[in-house]
């Protein structure tokens, strides 16, 4: 058998058919490193584009993957607070904690992490096989279609995206080059919300009609920047335009960017959009909805944050209608219990992270059989992403069920900020019905240069 390495096999991906994806990857025994762990010349190498909030997490958690290299990492600021509690993030700190974790496991005195402030550069890179992109909702889009067209495979944080139009073309992309996609929704890497979602989907609390999700409300300060909201000089080692991006260009103020960013709705949608990605995630999964959406929704309220630069909802509420007639609420958690609850006509579940409750009791040893429906299984949501590196097959968050999921938040935020009672949606063609004034809400203009492509 002629032997091929682990990132061969992963390079090559795109040009093999689909049979021979049963062969078997064979790595010799001589490309192992210490321990049996394999040689930083077989891993599947890694780059890191935005390596500030939920970017460090990552980073830390494929660095404990035996089977990754981190070989590069990538942000437009070097180094400063304004993350999670003020924190201190950036790609200085990054390569420092790559080049730290190398040298206890692989070599003394490692100094083998790249550092780049702009993504191209790290996408050029050919000996690259997979990146994550956690970066602020806004640059999503134009990150993740420009690493699938240069041949990587993505992990990318949730929301999926700012708008409708970007998570389609973020669809469409990752067909086109047939990369394997991950998305940051961890919930379903839960057994609870797993366990859950078979309940409902094989019948077990009846007839569903209706599924309540509770999301946090209101805008913290996770910065500890909101009172920063004067224009001030933007600090040295901060690329702020390219921060900016695609997005409208306004002064800067520290309010604004990194943790905090996503309390304006230029970068993003506020707690809906944020947490939109996780349990209406949830919610299709258990309606089994995952490729289509709502065709209405009904009854949205909102209150808006009073702040000299934040502008997304503190509090909401809004109903969507699918086909089948079965009602989806979405609703701050002070309006809701927080969570996911599916309400059938012989019984209840509901679940949220670390546990769930069901209605009636016997539900809760209730066995899933056989030839019942079983739902992707995994424990580990980065350790799933590299199998799927490897193996070439889905994962258990894929692109168009992440897109489909936030498109219920990004039409939820429209029909608040226009205070409509009914949006018609049609989920086929992805277009608002008989309303172009919300229609045209869907997208938004770029910065230029900045295109969808």
């Amino acid at each position: 058998m002629t032997k091929i390495t682990r990132r061969d096999f992963v390079r090559r991906s795109g040009a093999i058919a689909s049979a021979a994806l049963a062969a078997p990857l064979f790595i010799p025994g001589s490309a192992l490193g210490r321990a049996n762990r394999p040689a930083p010349s077989e891993r599947i190498t890694m780059g890191c584009i935005g390596v500030g909030n939920q970017g460090s997490a990552l980073l830390r958690g494929f660095l404990n993957d035996d089977r990754v290299q981190v070989v590069a990492v990538c942000d437009v600021n070097e180094e400063s607070p304004g993350y999670w509690s003020n924190s201190v993030r950036g790609r200085a700190p990054a390569k420092r904690k790559v080049e730290s974790h190398y040298t206890n496991k692989d070599a003394p005195n490692y100094k083998g992490c790249d550092v780049y402030d702009e993504f191209e550069a790290l996408l050029a890179r050919d000996d690259i096989d997979a990146v994550t992109v956690a970066t602020p909702d806004h640059w999503h889009a134009l990150i993740s279609i420009a690493a699938a067209a240069a041949g990587k495979d993505i992990y990318c944080e949730k929301p999926l995206s700012l708008t409708i139009p970007e998570g389609r073309a973020m669809c469409d992309a990752v067909r086109r080059y047939g990369r394997v996609f991950q998305t940051g929704s961890q919930q379903r890497s839960d057994p609870n919300f797993r366990r859950v979602c078979e309940l409902v989907r094989n019948g077990r609390i009846g007839e569903l009609h209706t599924v309540t999700v509770g999301l946090p409300g209101g805008t913290p300060d996770y910065g500890k920047t909101g009172d920063e909201s004067a224009p001030q000089k933007v600090p040295a080692g901060f690329n702020y335009d390219r921060w900016l991006g695609p997005a409208p260009y306004v002064p800067y103020c520290p309010a604004r960017t990194h943790v905090n960013f996503r309390w304006v709705l230029d970068y993003s949608g506020g707690q809906l959009t944020d947490w939109g990605g996780h349990h209406p995630d949830i919610a299709q999964w258990g309606m089994n909805t995952e490729h289509t959406g709502p065709i209405e929704i009904n009854g949205a309220t909102a209150e808006w944050a009073v702040h000299p630069v934040w502008n997304t909802a503190t509090k909401y509420r809004f109903e969507c209608l699918y086909e089948n007639g079965v009602k989806l609420v979405i609703a701050d958690n002070a309006k809701v219990r927080a969570g996911v609850l599916f309400e059938g006509s012989d019984g209840w579940a509901w679940a949220d992270r670390g546990r769930h409750e069901v209605f009636p009791a016997k539900l809760r040893d209730t066995v899933i059989g056989p030839n019942e429906i079983h739902l992707y299984e995994t424990k580990n949501h980065l350790e799933n992403f590299i199998d799927g590196v490897i193996s070439r097959k889905d994962p258990i968050a894929p692109v168009e069920a992440a897109h489909r999921s936030i498109a219920i938040a990004h039409l939820g935020n429209i029909a608040m900020q226009l205070g409509r009672s009914k949006l018609k949606w049609d989920p086929v063609a992805e277009r608002v019905v008989d309303d172009p004034i919300a229609q045209a809400m869907i997208g938004r203009a770029m910065r230029s240069p900045w295109r969808l492509s």
